[in-house]
């Protein structure tokens, strides 16, 4: 079914969650400023998860316990998109409807841009992939907010040997290159994530993953998975020079897996 771009919409933002949608206004009253907003455009690694998708959990709903309460997240990201189907669907439209000069767009596809049997999805990742990260890049900017691009987290894959295994193909590759030609911060998630995954080995590395009684799933996250990816991005965002070290916390703390909520969804 096709949706309007009114739909498209208030979809998107019912999918933020009501504490962090709220602190925009509460940090506006005690402060007499508008907050700064960062919105994640992405797939189901980043996304907002619900009770009936529990413990399964995007590092998106993760993200706010390292940012300061005046940077506020509106987490975009959606199940099964591309940045070609998020695009198409107006879900960019409906986050540049809203944005505005001083905010953040951190735009993460490739999972789905890799499924070249869709062609709802799929794009070609050194043309058709660059052409959709444009858009995002272009849109962004015309509106006086700041891109930033973040290669796709890695899945759990291992070799016989032990060895952490890429899974993404050209897309990180391609995303690196558009983002020096265009001048775009890269948060370089791929790497970090891979690393970390190398580190942790075969065995540990499940504990971060949606692994249960009934499902072995090696692409999304657990609570201690999501709060791992989202202390990466929080770093990179410094590292990167995108936010201040002010703007973050709690790099070095231990985050209880008992934050991670899980709302009912709505209809």
């Amino acid at each position: 079914m096709s949706l309007s771009r009114r739909q498209v919409a208030a979809a998107a933002f019912a999918a933020v969650p009501l504490a962090v949608a709220g602190a925009s206004g509460s940090a506006s009253a005690h402060s007499g400023r508008r907050a700064r907003t960062l919105y994640i455009a992405g797939d189901s690694t980043a996304a907002q998860k619900y009770a009936d998708a529990a413990p399964e959990t995007g590092w998106g709903m993760a993200l706010p316990f390292f940012l300061q309460k005046d940077l506020v997240v509106a987490n975009h990201a959606v199940n099964g998109r591309s940045s070609k189907s998020f695009f198409d669907e107006g879900r960019l439209d409906a986050i540049l409807d809203v944005i505005a000069p001083g905010d953040f767009l951190l735009i993460q596809f490739g999972h789905n841009d890799e499924k070249s049997a869709d062609p709802v999805r799929y794009t070609e990742p050194w043309t058709t992939y660059q052409d959709y990260l444009r858009l995002y890049v272009d849109g962004a900017r015309a509106r006086g907010a700041r891109p930033v691009l973040a290669t796709s987290v890695e899945r759990r894959k291992f070799d016989a040997s032990g060895n952490a295994q890429p899974t993404h193909g050209d897309y990180p590759a391609s995303m690196r290159a558009f983002a020096q030609e265009e001048g775009v911060a890269l948060l370089d998630i791929q790497a970090l994530s891979i690393a970390l995954w190398q580190q942790l080995g075969v065995e540990e590395t499940k504990k971060y993953f949606n692994w249960t009684a009934t499902e072995q799933d090696n692409t999304h996250f657990n609570p201690p998975g999501a709060i791992a990816v989202a202390r990466l991005v929080a770093a990179e965002l410094v590292r990167r020079r995108v936010l201040a070290r002010r703007d973050v916390r709690r790099l070095d703390d231990v985050i209880p897996e008992s934050w991670i909520t899980w709302p009912q969804a709505t209809a």
